[in-house]
């Protein structure tokens, strides 16, 4: 027999958490068709020695929802072994919608994902108004990688409530909580993969209004869960500040309302669990409730990252700690070149590190500012977990020399290229070690990568790379774990949560969704600034290495770390059985 596909001769690590085996994959038509010993010869056959074969990475979290309407690309995702995303998450998205709130909506989530609103508004055509009708839009799509979508609580909240949506000072009447559980329903039955909101204060629009969902009270959330309880398909997302706040009461309010969630809506329900520098233990607490309403019959996770969630900072970003000075600020519209150029000069360098030194920056952006414990030099691989020493502040202190001085010059440095990394989640004590029990605990899954998002403070959606190369081979110090977990954690586990049963396990029957990598090289490269978002919009990228090939339903989209031109990807219509 003649193959479409076999890959011959790799290591398999095939997504349940089982122990690798060597194994020859024969692919026939979007499947896979045979694994073990492969008679027959294949239309195209990859030789795989020393190489690792595992299903393609299912992302669960991130935020492409107006750039899949333009770009079939969708990376960072399809450039680091995403086969398959989850996009409308925390309760953010562009259906429903009617047209008088399309520019609302650009606007909540340019201030909430960091989405530049040009770019929204250049390259999103539009032409739906109801959620189905946004998925017969993404239809009309294919992609590098199989989109899913969620229906976002604040789109829905403003569609039914009009401006009063988006105050979240404004209680939604019964007859309003019906209609969004009714619209709710209709989304998951033509395709929904769930229903998302955010609670968090830190979710702002553009002009900085705290969303509309906020403080939504538990009927609101609960009548529009129900919908999925009547359709019995469907997931509930969810961001809360209870991970990283100090107000026990607030912590006691959200966790009753995820314990209602979790017992008596009867789906999966995850929400986010982070370590904050407020509350650094918190998070230990919600996985001891979650460990309770398991234990009690719900369907409940934490969504965790791999790596500490901060900002990426340099001159060409949008965080930058010069930006508080006038001079500078009169300097910034320069081409970088011109810019740095006039920075190096005595007198303006004196003046702007004057200027810098005299602001006095709010509580919250401090560290953004003079954090300078905090900023640690990225290099061409990132470490995600690097030493107090490494920061600005340790390279000063072995110096000898101002703190401020060593980060003007090291951004003036290089052409002005060069960035820092100022991680603000997951890092209160100086190490993952935290994060590692995290990633350990059954009651937790991989997700919060964000991809698509924050285009101009960070690159999150590389984090499942990250998740192989620091966590069973780079890490110095601390627990580690084996391969296995690593990817059973971004395949099978990720996909079952969301029902995608039909993926996530090297195995016959199952999407020909595959990653082929070399383990001892594969890895993230630093932040690239490119302006390739519409209207010239700006966004950070970050270019992957140890890929030898990313196959998606048998075609190979990513071969050698650059993208093949081939898009097999479609849109997932709800869940999707074996």
């Amino acid at each position: 027999m003649t193959h479409d596909l076999v890959i011959r001769n790799g290591m398999v690590v095939d997504g349940t958490g089982g122990a690798r085996f060597a194994a020859d994959v024969a692919v026939d038509g979007q499947k896979i068709s045979q694994v073990g010993v492969v008679e027959g010869a294949g239309h195209r056959e990859i030789d795989a020695e020393g190489q690792i074969v595992s299903p393609g990475w299912v992302d669960i979290h991130t935020h492409y929802d107006g750039q899949a309407t333009w770009d079939r690309d969708l990376a960072p995702s399809s450039t680091h072994g995403v086969t398959s995303i989850v996009m409308g998450n925390c309760g953010v998205g562009f259906a429903p919608a009617e047209p008088d709130k399309h520019a609302w909506l650009i606007s909540l989530l340019e201030g909430v994902e960091d989405i530049p609103g040009t770019a929204l508004t250049e390259g999103m055509s539009w032409g739906w108004e109801s959620f189905p009708q946004y998925l017969d839009k993404l239809d009309e799509m294919s992609w590098t990688l199989d989109v899913g979508t969620q229906i976002p609580h604040a789109a829905l909240r403003t569609y039914v409530m009009g401006a009063d949506g988006a105050d979240n000072t404004v209680a939604a009447s019964h007859s309003q909580i019906e209609a969004m559980s009714q619209l709710c329903e209709q989304a998951i039955h033509a395709g929904a993969l769930g229903f998302t909101t955010s609670r968090t204060w830190v979710h702002r629009t553009s002009e900085g209004a705290q969303i509309g969902t906020l403080k939504a009270g538990a009927d609101e959330v609960l009548g529009i869960a129900a919908a999925l309880q009547r359709a019995g398909t469907g997931v509930i997302q969810l961001i809360s500040d209870a991970y990283q706040t100090t107000d026990d009461d607030l912590v006691a309010s959200e966790l009753a309302l995820l314990e209602a969630i979790a017992l008596h809506v009867h789906r999966p329900l995850s929400f986010t669990v982070q370590q904050s520098d407020e509350s650094p233990g918190r998070w230990r607490e919600l996985l001891e409730a979650i460990a309770r309403w398991r234990a009690a019959g719900a369907d409940v996770s934490a969504q965790t990252a791999v790596r500490p969630i901060g900002v990426v900072a340099g001159l060409t970003s949008t965080v930058n700690p010069l930006r508080c000075s006038r001079t500078y600020k009169a300097l910034a519209a320069l081409p970088l070149a011109e810019r740095i150029v006039r920075m190096q000069d005595p007198a303006v360098r004196e003046t702007i590190l004057n200027e810098h030194g005299s602001f006095v920056p709010s509580s919250f952006s401090a560290t953004t500012h003079s954090g300078y414990d905090r900023m640690y030099p990225m290099a061409q691989f990132p470490n995600y977990e690097p030493r107090s020493e490494d920061s600005l502040a340790g390279i000063a202190a072995r110096a000898n020399l101002p703190a401020n001085e060593v980060m003007y010059d090291f951004f003036t440095d290089n052409g002005g290229a060069n960035l820092v990394y100022l991680p603000f989640m997951n890092y209160s004590g100086g190490s993952l070690d935290d994060v590692a029990e995290m990633i350990a605990s059954p009651l937790t899954l991989s997700g919060l990568s964000d991809a698509g998002a924050h285009c101009n403070t960070l690159s999150d959606g590389t984090m499942p790379t990250t998740a192989i190369s620091h966590w069973t081979r780079d890490r110095t110090h601390g627990a580690t774990f084996a391969l296995e977990h690593m990817v059973h954690r971004q395949t099978q586990a990720t996909a079952a949560h969301v029902g995608l049963n039909d993926r996530g396990v090297v195995a016959p029957g199952y999407l020909a969704d595959l990653n082929i990598f070399d383990h001892d090289t594969i890895n993230a490269y630093a932040p690239e600034l490119v302006q390739d978002l519409p209207a010239g919009g700006t966004r950070l990228l970050q270019r992957s290495t140890g890929y030898r090939a990313t196959i998606k339903r048998g075609t190979a989209t990513v071969e050698d770390g650059e993208l093949t031109g081939e898009y097999p990807g479609s849109l997932l219509r709800g869940p999707q059985p074996l």
